[in-house]
């Protein structure tokens, strides 16, 4: 074996699962044969390296293998995943479903980012072909609706409730579809800022949106079934720490809590 070649290099063409095992290792005999098994049926979405420790110490200790079996999954030259132990059968292929590299995944991952920025449009659109395209992506279904729920409410609660992944996701969409079909009155005041997000998510202004909300949530945050307070935290969410609206509002909102 070559692991520079085998594994390495090879795993920037196919993800490569190395098993660090041993002949003496009980747990290595029961692990060996579900995840050769495994590999014979994986059709070449990726495949395995066993790597014997006692053969092979300084790769081992390279990648601090301290306890065997140890599984590792290699893409592009590094380590993305890993797992210890003789894990059953569903359990690592669950954990190959989570974490083998996915032409889609990456594909809705870089829509998602695209999201609540000056490229909202157009991203709503491919995640709108991408859904027609991959039905089965769950995940894509429910950012269609967070991307659209501004200008369509029924929908997006109608897409949430086709799909049973990602229940925070579905539930912050829920919140923003509560905001867009909010129409209860008194307190002026509160009313004209809700209203005022409304107008500002329709048009995708989500710096906007987050200003009359934080307003709302300053005046009255138990207006509509503290509808001010779910509906930032939503838009919070769904934008995500790192977005530099979140970052320049997240404080504010906070203040205006307390």
């Amino acid at each position: 074996m070559n692991f520079e070649q085998d594994v390495i290099a090879r795993s920037e063409q196919v993800p490569v699962v190395v098993d660090f095992w041993a002949p003496w290792c009980g747990p290595c005999q029961s692990l060996g044969p579900v995840i050769e098994g495994l590999a014979e049926k994986a059709s070449g979405t990726w495949e395995l390296v066993k790597v014997n420790t006692d053969e092979h110490q300084d790769i081992s200790q390279r990648y601090g293998i301290q306890g065997i079996p140890a599984v590792k999954m290699f893409h592009q030259g590094v380590v993305i995943a890993d797992f210890t132990g003789a894990l059953p059968k569903p359990q690592i292929q669950k954990w190959l479903v989570e974490n083998l590299p996915d032409e889609r995944k990456e594909q809705l991952e870089t829509y998602r980012n695209q999201l609540f920025t000056f490229q909202h449009s157009e991203a709503a659109t491919k995640l709108a072909q991408f859904t027609k395209d991959h039905p089965d992506v769950g995940e894509a279904q429910l950012w269609l609706a967070a991307a659209t729920v501004g200008q369509h409410p029924e929908l997006a609660i109608e897409a949430i409730q086709h799909t049973h992944r990602s229940f925070e996701l579905g539930e912050d969409v829920r919140s923003l579809a509560d905001l867009m079909t909010c129409e209860e009155g008194g307190q002026p005041k509160v009313a004209e800022q809700i209203e005022q997000a409304q107008t500002a998510m329709k048009e995708n202004r989500f710096e906007d949106t987050l200003q009359a909300l934080i307003q709302a949530t300053l005046l009255d945050k138990t207006y509509c079934n503290e509808l001010p307070r779910r509906a930032t935290i939503a838009l919070f969410r769904l934008m995500g720490t790192d977005h530099p609206l979140t970052k320049q509002y997240r404080k504010r909102f906070d203040m205006a809590l307390y």
